[in-house]
C-alpha cells in the first residue's frame, strides 16, 4: 500500500494505491472519513489482486482543506472524482462508494461512461430532498455529518452509528477522521443538499446501463432497507439488494474478508 499525491483542478489530493495489477477498483470513502477505511482491502489479498485506488476527498484525510463550503458540494466532489479517474487512467474501473462516496459516484456516473460497474453501500439513492426522510433512519447521530464544529463526544457517537449495534470494533480511527475533517466540508455538503444541488439519483440508477451492486448491512443504523427495496434498479446485480449479516453501515471495516469476497464475486461476474 503506497500513499501518493496528485493535483486535480488546483487541489492537492492524497490517495492510496495497492500493489495489485488486475482490474482497477476506485474506492470512495464516506463523510468525515478518509481512505484509510479501505486499508484491510488494500493490504489483503483483494489489493494484491486488483489495482485499488483510494482517494481522500477534498477536506478529508491528507487532501487539501480549503475551508470553502463551495469546494465541498456533491457536484464538486463528483468533479474531483472524475478528474481523479482521468488523471490515473482508471476510466474503466469498478467504482465502489461508501455512504457519501456512493452519492458522489452516482453524481459522477454520467461523466464516467467507461466505468464497468458500480458498487454502493450505505447509500440510498435519493431523487430530491423530499426522499431523505424515507431513505434514512431517524438516528440523531446523522446530524453530526452536517455540523461544522464537532467535539470528541459527538464524533464518537457518529462513529458508533457506522457499526452494527453492540459491535466491539474499536472506533478510534473513525473518530480521529471525523475530528480531522474540515468542518466546512460538512457545512458545504449540507448547503448543497438543502439547495437540491445534486442529481436525481433515483433516475440515475433507473437508467444506468452498467451493472450495479447494492449492499446493505443487516445491522444498518442509518439507511432504510425498505426504501432501497422500493427503488427500480434494472441493472441490479443478482436482481436484489445483497444483505450482509452481522454488520451495519461499515461492512468493509466490520467484516473485511466477507466484504472483499462479495466485491470479488461482483467483479468476476463483469469479466
Amino acid at each position: 500500500m503506497k500513499e501518493q499525491q496528485i493535483s486535480i483542478a488546483g487541489q492537492r489530493i492524497t490517495y492510496t494505491a495497492s500493489a495489485g495489477t488486475g482490474r482497477t477498483v476506485v474506492l470512495v470513502h464516506g463523510n468525515s472519513s478518509s481512505s484509510r477505511v479501505w486499508r484491510h482491502l488494500l493490504d489483503g489479498p483483494f489489493g494484491e489482486r486488483y489495482r485499488c485506488l483510494a482517494p481522500d476527498l477534498p477536506g478529508h484525510g491528507g487532501s487539501a482543506h480549503t475551508g470553502k463550503a463551495d469546494d465541498y458540494s456533491l457536484r464538486s466532489y463528483a468533479s474531483t472524482l472524475t478528474g481523479f479517474v482521468r488523471e490515473l487512467r482508471a476510466e474503466d474501473a469498478v467504482v465502489v462508494g461508501w455512504s457519501l462516496g456512493g452519492h458522489i459516484a452516482l453524481e459522477a456516473a454520467s461523466a464516467l461512461p467507461e466505468a464497468v460497474g458500480f458498487v454502493l453501500f450505505g447509500t440510498p439513492p435519493v431523487g430530491s430532498p423530499a426522499d431523505v426522510g424515507r431513505a434514512f433512519l431517524p438516528n440523531p447521530a446523522m446530524n453530526v455529518g452536517f455540523t461544522p464544529d464537532v467535539d470528541a463526544e459527538a464524533a464518537a457517537a457518529y462513529a458508533r452509528s457506522f457499526l452494527a449495534p453492540g459491535s466491539a470494533l474499536p472506533t478510534d480511527e473513525l473518530v480521529a477522521d471525523v475530528l480531522a475533517t474540515d468542518g466546512a466540508a460538512r457545512a458545504g455538503l449540507l448547503a448543497s443538499l438543502q439547495a437540491g444541488a445534486f442529481a436525481d439519483e433515483r433516475a440515475v440508477v433507473e437508467h444506468l446501463t452498467r451493472p450495479l451492486a447494492v449492499l446493505h448491512g443487516e445491522g444498518e443504523q442509518l439507511v432504510s432497507s425498505e426504501y432501497l427495496n422500493d427503488i427500480r434498479m434494472p441493472t441490479l446485480w443478482g436482481g436484489t439488494v445483497h444483505m450482509l449479516p452481522g454488520v451495519g453501515h461499515a461492512p468493509h471495516l466490520e467484516a473485511p474478508e466477507d466484504f472483499a469476497d462479495v466485491l470479488t464475486r461482483f467483479i468476476s461476474d463483469l469479466d
